[in-house]
């Protein structure tokens, strides 16, 4: 790197660090949880706080949204990152809201022609003014042509330049994270490099708008059996690295609860399908809307849950999902031996710690909680005050555990919204037992059981191209004679057998036991 770029980086820094200050965005920091190199500029930063900003209960919010898209993007970021900032700060980060002045149609007109390289009118019947404007892009209504079905549909443009402004702030984030992992060794355990790595891949995602698409259209086909719940189709003909086309969605917002009661719907019956919902993709699909706000959910006429903007999706792989699952239905039943014995068997938490240990700091987040009334639990407090507690038994900090946690809290408010009395249990129990009986039942059991089969068998199949190669390589480095080398072929002949009725045999163990 060089001079010149470093003074860049320090510069544009300096004015992020400055703009923070001045509305306040540390000054409900305490010093005293932070490393003490941090601890003098901490104070110092309060000198320079604008006058009354330390109070604003929007300060943070008002602060990234000044300094752009990109902070704008951290800031929501960070939201989801407890372990890093800490529960005040993400309580102060849920208030951004990711809501930019729009640009103008004519340059949303020019991004679009020059995608689908042809002019607006042989793409569109009528397309609107914007009608929703965020950080990265924003949203016209529109329609297509006759030829092609005539229907509505809704065009999600990038902003222009907006991929330039990204890589450069990035760049400056990824600046500041090295020198504070190289020159304050006390903030090495937050990772600020894998932080900033992790920020880069999200927004990665976010820019090209084919990859939101194609989230979409997972979700959909996950998602179609569900008769609840539903993803507009994507118009895949129009759409592109910077255009999306959507099916345009006429629903009720979930943030409008006056509308939703004049409707007719049944809002406690919306706040259970909003959970299970949440919890189906999470479980069952492995595959999660991360992002399900209430401005982001709407009701359809038929009085289905509907979903928009596919940018922040959750992925949860077999394990995650099993020890998901256990702990939550370990805490309805209250077995907290369990909950403590999945986090062992995923190797979450060190095996230099008692199980028994473990299991009693849980009892101690779990019995407070089953002497409340049903509609006074949170489950999503019950995961925080649960990653806090594996905190002090070394828990490796997993960050698709850590998104899960963040969105079980945001679909949970929502839910709570539409139903300040939801019984929590009671509504994620059969979608959590459902689980639980499909894959660790004997159905289960017999589906693991295909699954080593399956394995098996491929592994049979490539069995014949091993050998072969171990024959060329026999043939071509070794010095032994004609009648050495049909010995060796012999053997290897005689070890594959082998190996079948070993592989036969570990098959009938994994069905039958």
């Amino acid at each position: 790197m060089g001079p010149f770029s470093a003074i860049g980086h320090l510069a544009r820094l300096i004015r992020a660090g400055f703009v923070l200050t001045r509305e306040g965005a540390f000054a409900g920091l305490d010093p005293a949880q932070f490393p003490t190199t941090l601890r003098l500029s901490l104070r110092l930063s309060r000198l320079i706080t604008r006058k009354g900003a330390a109070n604003h209960p929007d300060r943070l919010a008002r602060a990234f949204a000044r300094l752009g898209p990109s902070y704008v993007k951290l800031g929501q970021f960070l939201a989801t990152r407890p372990d890093v900032v800490g529960p005040h700060m993400v309580a102060e980060l849920e208030r951004l809201q990711d809501r930019m002045a729009p640009f103008g149609r004519a340059a949303a007109i020019t991004i679009i022609e020059s995608a689908f390289e042809k002019k607006l009118h042989e793409l569109f019947a009528e397309f609107s003014e914007p009608v929703a404007a965020a950080s990265i892009a924003q949203v016209h209504r529109a329609r297509l042509l006759p030829e092609v079905g005539g229907h509505e549909v809704a065009v999600k443009v990038v902003r222009p330049g907006v991929q330039r402004r990204f890589r450069r702030d990035l760049s400056d984030m990824y600046f500041a994270a090295r020198l504070a992992e190289r020159y304050l060794p006390d903030a090495a355990r937050l990772k600020p490099v894998q932080v900033v790595d992790t920020l880069a891949r999200s927004v990665t995602i976010e820019l090209d708008l084919r990859l939101e698409a194609a989230a979409a259209s997972e979700l959909a086909e996950n998602c179609q059996h569900d008769a609840d719940f539903v993803v507009p189709k994507v118009e895949w003909d129009l759409t592109a690295r910077d255009v999306m086309t959507m099916q345009w969605i006429e629903g009720t917002p979930l943030s409008d609860l006056e509308a939703l009661q004049r409707t007719g719907f049944d809002l406690p019956a919306l706040g259970r399908t909003v959970i299970q919902t949440f919890l189906r993709q999470a479980m069952r699909d492995g595959f999660f809307h991360a992002d399900m706000h209430q401005g982001n959910l709407f009701v359809d006429a038929g009085g289905r849950l509907v979903a928009v903007d596919f940018g922040i999706m959750g992925r949860l792989g077999a394990k995650e999902r099993r020890f998901l699952a256990e702990i939550l239905f370990g805490f309805i039943t209250r077995d907290y031996k369990r909950v403590a014995q999945v986090h062992f068997d995923a190797g979450y938490v060190p095996r230099i710690h008692s199980v028994d240990d473990f299991a009693q700091a849980i009892r101690a987040i779990g019995e407070p909680i089953h002497a409340r009334t049903a509609d006074q639990i949170s489950m999503a407090k019950l995961l925080t005050l649960l990653f806090e507690v594996t905190a002090l038994f070394d828990m490796t900090t997993r960050t698709e555990l850590v998104m899960l946690q963040k969105t079980m809290v945001v679909v949970e408010g929502v839910a709570r919204r539409l139903d300040p009395r939801l019984n929590m249990w009671v509504t994620s129990e059969p979608v959590v037992r459902q689980w639980i009986e499909a894959n660790l039942g004997p159905v289960g059991r017999l589906k693991q059981g295909g699954e080593s089969l399956a394995g098996a068998l491929h592994l049979l199949q490539r069995l014949p191209d091993a050998v072969e190669k171990l024959d060329l390589i026999l043939t071509r480095f070794s010095d032994q004679s004609q009648d050495e080398i049909g010995k060796a072929e012999a053997k290897v002949a005689l070890w594959s057998h082998r190996a079948l009725w070993v592989i036969a045999a570990l098959l009938a163990w994994l069905i039958l036991r």
